[in-house]
């Protein structure tokens, strides 16, 4: 085991002792379990597969084309635009 000195900016310190205060957990554990639950998260977002990220746009069905396939890439952009607002 090792020992890790760590800077929290005012937020997080708040947010820490609620923590704290709220479970009776240590810092320590508090952290560890943060770590964990970051580590999970980060894993599912590495090993993601293309299909996967294709899948969050919510396209539709296929075989209702909204364009022809040369217009593929600027129709993309305003279906996502008009979709997410972005």
């Amino acid at each position: 085991m090792s020992t890790r000195t760590v800077r929290l900016d005012d937020d997080a310190e708040r947010t820490l002792e609620r923590l704290r205060k709220i479970t009776g957990l240590s810092i320590s554990e508090l952290l560890k379990r943060g770590l964990h639950a970051y580590e999970s998260e980060a894993l599912s977002v590495v090993y993601r597969k293309p299909y996967d990220i294709y899948m969050q746009f919510k396209l539709g069905e296929g075989g209702y084309a909204v364009a022809p396939a040369k217009q593929a890439k600027s129709v993309i952009r305003d279906v996502i635009r008009r979709r997410y607002g972005r």
